[in-house]
């Protein structure tokens, strides 16, 4: 199998060859994305995790008691 393909359209036309004994930083700033862990989270955010979990524990805890009869 060889890696002869061309690899245009694919968003590395601008990529430096790797070279292992240079370390300095890329010059390019990374690409504009949202990712969780890095947002802030809005109040509408943190309502719906909180409902969420309500209704997880009352299904969870509601059918467990109410199986044994409680």
């Amino acid at each position: 199998m060889s890696d002869d393909h061309d690899d245009h359209g694919h968003g590395h036309e601008d990529r430096p060859d790797y070279d292992p004994s240079n370390k300095d930083l890329p010059s390019g700033e990374p690409p504009l994305r949202s990712t969780a862990p890095q947002s802030d989270y809005t109040g509408r955010d943190v309502g719906v995790g909180i409902a969420v979990l309500a209704v997880g524990l009352i299904l969870t805890f509601g059918l467990a008691l109410g199986f044994v009869g409680i």
